[in-house]
């Protein structure tokens, strides 16, 4: 009887809502009535496309599906999906709830609602499971990955932010792996320059006020005697890596800079490689790093041009004309590097990624382009070139 009763409320309450004799319509706005009073955001979501489809005379059952929409009203169908989950992401995210409102905007791809209610969130002094999802929805579920970085780093720290940067990486667009190194640039930067402070006053006790990392280094060859560093070596190589997304006005990069400084004097132990050119890591990384800070960038292109002469393994040439190129989109010279590295990297075509074929267009260089796809014996590109011309 309990059961019955508890189950049939929500009807009951439906049915208080209807006029005498209801209308298709009538039934149609009661029933959203009632899931919009009850908060019942996901089957309000079902409620609105069935009213859809009673409209479009289609079947009712499987609401939200597109299997059984005919073609004449596919479009129409789809218009009002959108609005629909763009209306029910935006309930759930009145509510606070960003992991149900997530769902919605990501099917619709408008993450913009959701990345801006990220962003007023402020780390609880003691997180919770509720703070736990949105560093979910936002890291891993990719709503806002620089953000989520920042709580994560925040409340898991370096060591545990650092892995989570090293594999979203190539989920995040540019301008977050930018936001992402300032942080981490500025996270390491201090650390290091805290901890040199300390163990230089320990012998002197006088030091402009703030000293910078350069400065704490310069003639004290003794802070690195025997293999002794200053901040975990693996977040100082990870974050110099993570360096080169930054920007030429980014303040970030000068500190970046000094890092590869400080990780220069290191016992060669302590000197991870990378991959190539950077297997001379804070050596080819400090090339990289000055030259988007405009400081001498023909040495760079030299040094990283030079690697790319040096080098006789097919594979790895190709890794640093890659590296190179993407200097020289940075600071401006992609024409005359492109020219000097077109044989390298005349076969990239990554739809999300590198690709030659965009590049040459995009620098009007279509001869260039023919060139290779002559080279290549490439129809596709061959047409672009032409078509371009």
């Amino acid at each position: 009887m309990n059961t019955t009763t508890a189950s049939s409320a929500r009807i009951d309450t439906l049915k208080k809502q209807l006029p005498e004799s209801p209308s298709r319509t009538d039934l149609l706005a009661a029933l959203q009535q009632t899931l919009a009073d009850e908060k019942d955001y996901h089957r309000l979501f079902d409620a609105k496309l069935m009213q859809v489809r009673d409209q479009m005379g289609l079947p009712l059952t499987q609401p939200t599906s597109l299997d059984n929409v005919p073609g004449e009203h596919e479009q129409s169908f789809r218009d009002a999906y959108v609005n629909a989950a763009r209306e029910i992401g935006t309930m759930f995210l009145d509510d606070g709830q960003l992991s149900d409102a997530w769902a919605y905007f990501r099917t619709i791809g408008e993450p913009g609602p959701v990345k801006a209610a990220i962003d007023q969130v402020s780390v609880p002094r003691e997180p919770d499971e509720a703070f736990d999802e949105i560093v979910n929805v936002a890291l891993y579920e990719g709503a806002h990955i620089a953000r989520g970085l920042e709580f994560l780093l925040k409340t898991h720290g370096t060591c545990n932010t650092v892995t989570a940067l090293s594999q979203l990486q190539q989920q995040m667009t540019p301008e977050e792996r930018r936001t992402a190194a300032g942080m981490m640039v500025r996270t390491i930067y201090d650390d290091v320059q805290a901890t040199l402070r300390r163990e230089v006053e320990s012998r002197m006790p006088v030091l402009s006020p703030n000293a910078p990392i350069s400065e704490l280094i310069t003639g004290r060859d003794w802070l690195f005697a025997e293999g002794n560093y200053h901040i975990d070596v693996s977040h100082l190589h990870s974050t110099v890596g993570f360096a080169r997304s930054l920007h030429g006005d980014d303040p970030e990069l000068k500190q970046a800079i000094e890092l590869c400084d400080y990780g220069a004097m290191l016992s060669p132990q302590l000197q991870y490689p990378g991959e190539l050119p950077f297997d001379e890591y804070y050596k080819a990384n400090r090339y990289f790093l000055t030259a988007l800070a405009g400081e001498d960038p023909d040495a760079a292109l030299a040094y990283f041009m030079q690697r790319l002469k040096d080098e006789p393994d097919a594979a790895d040439q190709q890794l640093i004309a890659f590296v190179l190129l993407d200097l020289a989109q940075q600071i401006g010279r992609s024409t005359e590097v492109l020219n000097e590295t077109a044989s390298f990297v005349s076969r990239m075509e990554d739809p999300n990624g590198f690709s030659f074929t965009r590049l040459c267009v995009e620098l009007g260089l279509t001869d260039r382009l023919e060139e290779a796809a002559v080279e290549n014996d490439d129809i596709l590109a061959f047409t672009i070139a032409r078509l371009s011309q």
